[in-house]
């Protein structure tokens, strides 16, 4: 299946997290909020990696057939080089890893050469430096606004701080490289983390747990516009 294209490097996007939906009704979720999706976050809990279990391939195959937007997945697994040729040919554009499980440079070696977009994640207390040596090999760096785990988290400010050297260096060296945020993402915060220098946020709660879905998202895109203001 060849990968979608993920849109210009840089833009605001807004990546609706399926983790939050109905699972009794993700096609339907994911068509509702489609005006206002950019990609679709498909958070991958393996119940060791993070305490919680959540999708796999089978469900990003059931769900590829409706929506043709990217797909971004986020692998909170502890052996996520077993996996990347499933999650590719269920239909995945794009799965990201986190630094923490080690093996970083064969597991982005892997992902490159499955055709997938690759990210590379660190959770709010791993220090940007732990990141810093692969920028040049990713195609999204995401830095946790939460650890990882659970839905429906606070934000935690203080990451901001690591989002805000995450984009001088991206910026000071010229990289084509998103920035993505995830965790405690509403129409308040959004704003915070573009304003840090994130361009690529990913909210849940905030936008299927709310009365109109369709609206939530739209107003957390309005408000990351205007943090880059």
């Amino acid at each position: 299946m060849d990968t979608l294209d993920a849109g210009p490097v840089g833009a605001v996007r807004i990546a609706p997290s399926i983790l939050a939906a109905d699972f009794g009704a993700l096609a339907s979720a994911v068509r509702l909020v489609d005006p206002q999706t950019d990609w679709v976050h498909v958070d991958v809990m393996d119940g060791h990696f993070v305490p919680n279990i959540s999708i796999g391939p089978p469900v990003v195959h059931s769900l590829r057939p409706y929506s043709q937007r990217f797909f971004d997945c986020h692998l909170m697994i502890s052996d996520p080089a077993r996996y990347l040729e499933a999650f590719k040919k269920a239909g995945a554009d794009g799965c990201t890893v986190h630094v923490e499980v080690g093996n970083t440079a064969s597991l982005i070696a892997d992902a490159r050469a499955l055709g997938l977009r690759v990210g590379l994640a660190a959770n709010p207390d791993t220090p940007f430096d732990d990141v810093t040596p692969f920028l040049g090999d990713i195609d999204l760096l995401l830095l946790m606004t939460v650890f990882p785990g659970f839905g429906g988290q606070s934000f935690m400010p203080e990451v901001m701080d690591k989002v805000g050297l995450a984009r001088k260096e991206i910026d000071a060296t010229g990289l084509a490289l998103d920035l993505e945020v995830d965790g405690g993402i509403d129409r308040v915060t959004a704003p915070v983390a573009t304003r840090a220098g994130a361009n690529v946020l990913v909210a849940g709660s905030a936008i299927f747990a709310h009365a109109s879905p369709l609206d939530a998202a739209e107003a957390i895109r309005e408000a990351a516009l205007a943090g880059r203001r």
